[in-house]
C-alpha cells in the first residue's frame, strides 16, 4: 500500500514514516499542500494535515475530492467538533486527531482502503458486498455466512476476521494488522488470541483451507487454484 503524506512537521514525518513502513507501506511525503493533487497516482491512501503552511488542509481536501476518489485521512491537531465536521463535509474518509495511536491510525488507513476498494473493485466473486469462495458465501453488509447453503453463526470478532480476509481478496493480512483493526489495540497474548479465533472460526465453517496460514506473516483467504498453496498451511 502507499499512502501520500501530506505533512509539514519534519518531526512528525520522520517519526511516522518509519512506522509505516514497519506495516508494509510505502510513503510519499509532501511539507505542502500545493501540488498535492498532482501526486495522487498510484496512492492507496491520504494521510493529511489540516494546519499546512501554504494553503488550509481543508481546501487541499476539496482538491483531492474533486479529481479523485481516494481515501483521505485527516490526522490533524484541531480537534474541536466543528473542525472534525468541516474535514468530513470536506471529502475526509475519516479524521484523526494528534496525538494518536499508530496501530489506531494503521488499522485506521487499512479501513478506510477496504471500504473503498470493496465498492470499486468488487471481491473474489460476486458484488462488493458478498464474496463467494466455493460454497461459502460471506455477506459484508448484512454480516451473514452460509456454507453449502446452511446458515453458519459467527461472534462478532470471528466474523470481522473473516470479512478482513474476505475483503482482502487473498492477500495476506498481517497478524499485526487484523489485532489492530478488530480489537482496536494490540496487547502480550494478542496473537494466541487471534490464533484460537481463526481455529474457531475453521471449525465452525468446516473449511479448514478457507483461511490459510502464511507463516510467520499472518493470514489470507484460500482461494481456489491461486497456485500460490505452497506457501501457506491451513493448520
Amino acid at each position: 500500500m502507499h499512502i501520500l503524506l501530506v505533512e509539514d512537521d519534519d518531526r512528525i514525518a520522520a517519526a511516522l514514516r518509519p512506522a509505516l513502513h514497519r506495516h508494509g507501506m510505502t510513503t510519499t511525503r509532501l511539507a505542502r499542500g500545493k501540488g498535492a493533487v498532482d501526486h495522487l497516482a498510484d496512492v492507496d491512501v491520504v494521510l493529511l494535515d489540516l494546519g499546512l503552511p501554504d494553503i488550509d488542509g481543508v481546501d487541499v481536501c476539496r482538491a483531492i475530492r474533486a479529481v479523485s476518489e481516494v481515501p483521505v485521512i485527516v490526522v490533524s491537531a484541531r480537534g474541536e467538533v466543528d473542525d472534525r465536521i468541516l474535514g468530513l463535509h470536506s471529502g475526509a474518509d475519516d479524521y484523526l486527531v494528534k496525538p494518536y495511536d499508530i496501530g489506531e491510525l494503521v488499522a485506521r488507513v487499512h479501513a478506510v482502503y477496504r471500504r473503498r476498494r470493496s465498492a470499486g473493485q468488487g471481491s473474489p466473486s460476486g458484488s462488493g458486498d458478498v464474496v463467494t469462495v466455493a460454497d461459502v458465501t460471506i455477506d459484508l453488509i448484512k454480516h451473514t455466512v452460509s456454507v453449502a447453503g446452511a446458515p453458519v453463526t459467527l461472534t462478532r470478532k470471528e466474523f470481522q476476521v473473516l470479512a478482513m480476509l474476505a475483503s482482502s481478496g487473498g492477500a495476506v493480512c498481517t497478524r499485526s494488522r487484523i489485532v489492530a483493526e478488530v480489537w482496536g489495540r494490540t496487547w502480550a497474548g494478542a496473537n494466541r488470541t487471534l490464533d484460537v479465533h481463526v481455529a474457531t472460526l475453521r471449525t465452525k465453517l468446516g473449511r479448514p483451507e478457507l483461511v490459510q496460514t502464511v507463516r510467520g506473516v499472518g493470514y489470507r483467504l484460500g482461494l481456489p487454484d491461486t497456485g500460490e498453496q505452497a506457501a501457506a498451511t491451513g493448520d
